[in-house]
């Protein structure tokens, strides 16, 4: 068996939302960064934390996993937030632009049926701050298919800690797989 997607997010897991005084992580730097939709003299503020781009590259290295952004940032998480991480070009899941005004238009993750197709019957462990209990009901599900699927969930004011990748090791390390390579840019974009 292949390793595992590990799914990645980006607000709320590596951007943290500010706190109730308007405040991000000490821990995080601010960056300006240009999103593809946007033009030069509107740049989005961002914050990240210089941490996570060495810390996700031993996850990496390991081969346990096949990192992939799943994330609203698509193909500007590839190009504008993986280089101030220090990443490798990730592919990403191809999200659509949907017209919601909450995430959980279902009562689920609005991203998940796009992920569930476009995983097929491939395990995965994905890293989001915004599952609710249907979502956890639907990994559950998977993987009594034998569809290994588990989720982590950091909290949003805080995003990704160390230990949140100490999970998705230990997760990865207990299934039978073919270790992976460091991912590049031919690896399955979609």
């Amino acid at each position: 068996m292949r390793p595992p997607y590990l799914l990645l997010d980006v607000d709320g897991v590596l951007i943290p939302f500010p706190d109730a005084e308007g405040a991000s992580p000490a821990t995080h730097n601010r960056h300006e960064v240009v999103p593809a939709d946007r033009s030069a003299n509107n740049p989005v503020t961002i914050w990240l934390n210089p941490a996570h781009g060495p810390l996700l590259m031993q996850v990496i290295r390991t081969g346990l996993v096949t990192p992939v952004w799943c994330t609203s940032w698509r193909n500007d998480a590839t190009t504008l937030i993986g280089p101030l991480l220090g990443l490798p070009p990730l592919p990403h899941v191809n999200l659509p632009r949907p017209h919601v005004t909450t995430s959980h238009p279902n009562g689920y993750l609005w991203k998940r049926d796009h992920v569930d197709t476009w995983l097929g019957n491939a395990p995965a462990i994905w890293i989001d701050d915004d599952f609710t209990s249907r979502d956890h009901d639907w990994a559950a599900e998977r993987s009594t298919r034998g569809q290994a699927t588990t989720l982590v969930q950091p909290d949003p004011h805080v995003g990704l800690l160390a230990e949140h990748l100490v999970e998705v090791l230990a997760w990865a390390a207990l299934l039978p797989v073919t270790r992976a390579g460091v991912p590049d840019a031919s690896a399955r974009a979609a």
